[in-house]
């Protein structure tokens, strides 16, 4: 898995930023509170051996939304950009990918050597998957690959 850079300010931050902007609104209302931007940007090189950079945008902080870890837009800026196959078994997680811009292809597998299932996606597709999976995100476009990801922890 590839280190996390946290990106808060400067030129590639900024970069991201208007990048995304053309395509959606960065902010969140949540109940009862005020109107807000992202938290943050993880920058994700090679992220679980695939190409290029994944840019994770966080939109909420840590422990903020119930059974979620993650609720962020994931930006594969450039094609060819990918978020390499792996599970979410450890954590014991499922994952959503909903699609808002641009398209890529998503493949599955039930394991580490099982068959591949590709997908080719464009905006409005929705995946998901469950802990026993493993899956990767390829932007095949010209254009970013923006998905909205929420992945929630399994009740045991």
């Amino acid at each position: 898995m590839s280190d996390t850079v946290i990106l808060s300010e400067g030129a590639e931050f900024n970069h991201v930023i208007k990048e995304v902007s053309k395509y959606i609104h960065l902010y969140v209302m949540a109940f009862e509170k005020e109107e807000r931007p992202l938290t943050r940007i993880d920058k994700r090189e090679k992220m679980y051996g695939g190409n290029g950079t994944v840019y994770m945008i966080q939109m909420f902080d840590q422990n903020e939304l119930a059974n979620n870890r993650l609720a962020a837009y994931m930006v594969l800026l450039n094609k060819g950009d990918e978020s390499g196959f792996h599970t979410h078994n450890q954590r014991n997680e499922q994952e959503l990918y909903v699609v808002v811009h641009g398209t890529g292809e998503y493949r599955e597998r039930n394991g580490t050597q099982g068959p591949e299932r590709k997908k080719a996606l464009q905006k409005g597709d929705i995946t998901a998957i469950s802990s026993i999976g493993y899956h990767s995100i390829e932007n095949t476009g010209d254009e970013p690959l923006i998905m909205f990801v929420i992945t929630s922890y399994n009740k045991v």
